[in-house]
């Protein structure tokens, strides 16, 4: 069985029992031990985030990665001068990013992105960035739904959305599930316009398609 394919069965194995955000500690958890492996962890930084031009330290200052898994985002965007606060759902992943980058001034700390600190929604972010943790949400689902309208709530300048992308007649297929740029919406009822719209193939191996938005306050 396959990285992805495990996280799939683990993904299909939570959302029929109910608890569809219960695989991600399961899948950090199984990683530590050596009994599986995280699929998206290539333990640099997301090429997508790294080739977005329009990171300005000076107006996001205060910056938020949402999901963070092992931190090589959160620490990307420490070295270009944000102060970020990075969080994960599963205490694995946020151990691990400590045990990773000890000297870092990053605030790891675990959260849920559908109910954060209270603290975050009252002073929201100059920057959130959230990449393919919306996606591995069940489509249609309320936890999808919730997901959106809080990266808007917790957003005072700019998100970023970095997804697997699909059309609206695409079959959404299995974990990651693709996102429709309608999904996107909510953002814009929240009080978010969107300044840039990127739908494009990358260049993996097999390309896939993915979309970049950026959003502003």
């Amino acid at each position: 069985m396959t990285d992805r394919h495990a996280a799939q069965l683990m993904a299909q194995q939570a959302v029929a029992g109910g608890e569809p955000l219960r695989w991600f500690e399961q899948l950090y958890s199984a990683a530590d031990s050596g009994a599986a492996a995280v699929p998206w962890a290539d333990l640099r930084v997301n090429p997508h985030l790294a080739s977005w031009d329009l990171i300005d330290p000076a107006a996001m200052h205060r910056a938020l990665v949402v999901g963070c898994g092992y931190g090589d985002d959160a620490e990307w965007l420490a070295e270009r001068g944000c102060e970020v606060t990075a969080f994960d759902i599963a205490a694995s992943a946020v151990r691990k990013c400590r045990e990773r980058f000890g000297e870092s001034n990053v605030r790891y700390q675990e959260a849920d992105l559908l109910s954060p600190p209270a603290a975050w929604l009252a002073d929201p972010f100059d920057l959130v960035v959230e990449a393919y943790t919306v996606q591995v949400l069940p489509p249609a689902s309320a936890e999808r739904a919730t997901a959106v309208r809080m990266l808007a709530a917790l957003t005072g300048g700019t998100l970023l959305v970095i997804a697997r992308g699909r059309r609206d007649d695409d079959d959404p297929g299995t974990m990651p599930w693709p996102l429709r740029r309608a999904e996107l919406d909510p953002l814009r009822d929240a009080g978010l316009r969107e300044i840039r719209f990127e739908d494009y193939a990358d260049d993996e191996n097999l390309p896939v398609r993915r979309l970049r938005a950026t959003f502003r306050r």
